[in-house]
């Protein structure tokens, strides 16, 4: 990809993040039981195959390419300090509610208060549109777990409901997921940074 430059170094660079971010996250989630991986693989570290950090990596590499190509800006964007605390927050919630309590609907609202107003501008060739962050987010959460339904139908891993036979993934993971998207959306900022459109300038 950087050799083609189809991704800059900077969003490289995030991307490699989203892999370490990701396989500690699944080191973890597979230890404590949340899922499994049952096929046998050469690649692994502890009970995740490698491509577990990948799939982590598509993610963030989508979300990289899309600001750029699309041109994505920002109407009424909070301070990046918050945005920076929240995903924070959130991703040690995927670890901290093994041990405490889970604040993930507390943290859905926090989401939901700190970026109501913000509204993303994108062109599609000429032309512009906009959307309620908000919904930009959902819409990429619910394909995800769509994904997510298909990777576990075909075992490539597994929640302990699933062993016996294949179930539908519960709905409430979109909220994990829709989180999940939180985190990657705030690091792809680091690198791309919340410009605003032109009426706002």
């Amino acid at each position: 990809m950087l050799l083609f430059r189809l991704e800059t170094l900077a969003e490289a660079k995030v991307i490699l993040i989203f892999h370490v971010v990701g396989t500690a996250m699944e080191i973890f989630k597979t230890d404590v039981g949340s899922w499994i991986y049952p096929e046998e693989n050469l690649f692994r570290l502890g009970g995740v195959p490698l491509f577990s950090g990948f799939m982590y990596a598509a993610v963030g590499s989508y979300l990289a390419r899309i600001s750029r190509i699309f041109d994505m800006r920002y109407g009424h964007y909070p301070p990046l300090w918050t945005t920076v605390a929240l995903a924070a927050a959130i991703y040690t919630n995927f670890f901290a509610h093994h041990f405490i309590a889970d604040l993930r609907y507390a943290l859905l609202g926090v989401t939901a208060a700190l970026f109501f107003r913000t509204v993303v501008h994108y062109r599609v060739f000429r032309l512009w549109h906009r959307m309620p962050l908000l919904l930009g987010f959902l819409l990429v959460a619910l394909f995800i777990w769509l994904a997510e339904n298909i990777g576990t139908w075909s075992r490539a891993w597994m929640y302990p409901g699933q062993v016996e036979g294949w179930t539908p993934v519960s709905i409430q993971k979109l909220g994990a997921w829709y989180l999940l998207m939180i985190i990657s959306f705030v690091l792809v900022t680091l690198v791309h940074r919340p410009g605003r459109p032109d009426e706002e300038d």
